[in-house]
């Protein structure tokens, strides 16, 4: 990792760094309480409780704030692996396909071990100038362990034009 990835992880797992962050740059974020639990060039965990902002009539959480905690357990890793990249590569989210096992009532925290893909992606992407997809998957499990829903992410990387 080169010092701007590092630095920047660093920020993502300081609370209050990520709280600031997330008012300015995420809001809905910040307003339904995501959380990184832990990040590191490997494993992502994001947290999300259900409350009254999250809820749904159904006494679940919504699905639109389950979508965003697993959308960032995946795109942390984008963003740390583009961040002070020479030449510089940008990064958005094309395809998400979820599947919703049982019902989210409580904490649920995402889970996504794809780090390496996104690294060898965006990599490659800046070596040969060509644009890369990549799926990465993250789960969700309740505090029990068991499986909430599974989603499937597709971003795509290219090199920015100079």
């Amino acid at each position: 990792m080169n010092s701007k990835q590092i630095k920047l992880l660093k920020k993502i797992n300081n609370v209050l760094i990520f709280k600031i962050g997330s008012i300015l740059k995420l809001p809905l974020a910040f307003l339904t309480g995501l959380r990184i639990l832990s990040f590191d060039g490997r494993k992502s965990l994001v947290r999300v409780n259900y409350n009254y902002l999250n809820k749904n009539p159904f006494k679940s959480t919504y699905f639109s704030v389950l979508s965003m905690a697993a959308e960032l357990s995946t795109g942390l890793y984008a963003l740390l692996y583009t961040t002070g990249l020479k030449p510089s590569c940008a990064f958005i989210l094309i395809g998400m396909k979820a599947n919703f096992i049982k019902k989210a009532s409580g904490v649920t925290t995402f889970s996504c071990n794809d780090g390496e893909k996104i690294k060898t992606a965006v990599n490659k992407c800046a070596k040969e100038n060509i644009p890369i997809k990549v799926n990465v998957k993250s789960r969700g499990n309740n505090e029990q362990g068991e499986l909430i829903a599974e989603f499937e992410f597709i971003w795509s990387f290219r090199q920015r034009s100079s």
